[in-house]
């Protein structure tokens, strides 16, 4: 990482710290019992398998690191990655876990239109967890970022954090909410539901630590991107078929 990577990447955690530091000290909301919000949810058990920065495992490290691997050339924009995602984990109406965006390259008159599947990126250096107040999310030691419904506050910090846009407050749990790889499909041994139902093939789920998973051989034989890498989150979503350019980037995949 070079000095201007590394200088953005330091801006915007020392602004997510101010933003945690101002969400600690300002929520006041108050239960019948007469204890905090904050107060309250602290006393929660975090969960065991929680990681935060002085915890996080090096990748080189972690016996699993799931990943997705999104192949642009396969996407038709069905949507049913969408649908699939909405049923399994019972999103309200209004918001989304994930959807697809439509991507134009090339310059008028020769351009052309990608789909692009969009989720939570499930970066290996989640500024989501670094601004959270109450330890609500964290990331588990197979690389998955979560979140703790029961700490959340919904102060919505790392809703504002997040540089991928990829959170938004559930107006029915009023918690923070996000992809989360289907968690749940993942611990039981299945992919996540975008992936199982995606027609053409084009969202593929595994351990990247894995050298005969599919997701090891498509970013051994294709060149990948990762969105804004200059962050220095490192995501563990990739995209196939993506060209560079201001937004999108090459990754490299170690």
């Amino acid at each position: 990482m070079g000095e201007a990577e590394a200088s953005t990447r330091r801006e915007f955690i020392e602004k997510g710290i101010v933003g945690a530091i101002a969400a600690a000290t300002t929520i006041t909301v108050v239960k019948a019992t007469g204890s905090s919000l904050v107060g309250s949810a602290r006393a929660q058990t975090i969960p065991p398998d929680a990681k935060y920065y002085h915890l996080f495992p090096d990748h080189t490290e972690m016996q699993k690191r799931y990943a997705m691997v999104i192949d642009l050339r396969r996407c038709i924009g069905c949507r049913a990655c969408t649908v699939a995602c909405k049923s399994e984990n019972n999103v309200p109406e209004g918001v989304f876990r994930t959807w697809v965006k439509i991507v134009e390259k090339g310059q008028y008159p020769i351009v052309s239109h990608l789909f692009m599947p969009r989720l939570c990126n499930q970066c290996d250096n989640p500024p989501c967890v670094e601004v959270c107040p109450v330890k609500a999310t964290y990331k588990r030691g197979d690389g998955l970022v979560l979140i703790d419904y029961d700490l959340c506050i919904g102060c919505g910090y790392c809703i504002q954090a997040c540089p991928y846009d990829m959170r938004f407050l559930n107006p029915v749990r009023k918690t923070a909410e996000k992809c989360t790889f289907c968690v749940q499909r993942v611990d039981a041994g299945q992919p996540p539901a975008c992936a199982a139902t995606c027609v053409g093939r084009a969202i593929n789920f595994g351990d990247l630590n894995d050298p005969t998973s599919e997701v090891y051989q498509l970013v051994q034989k294709n060149p990948v991107h990762t969105i804004k890498p200059e962050l220095g989150t490192e995501p563990f979503v990739y995209y196939i078929g993506l060209d560079e350019g201001t937004e999108f980037r090459s990754a490299e995949v170690d």
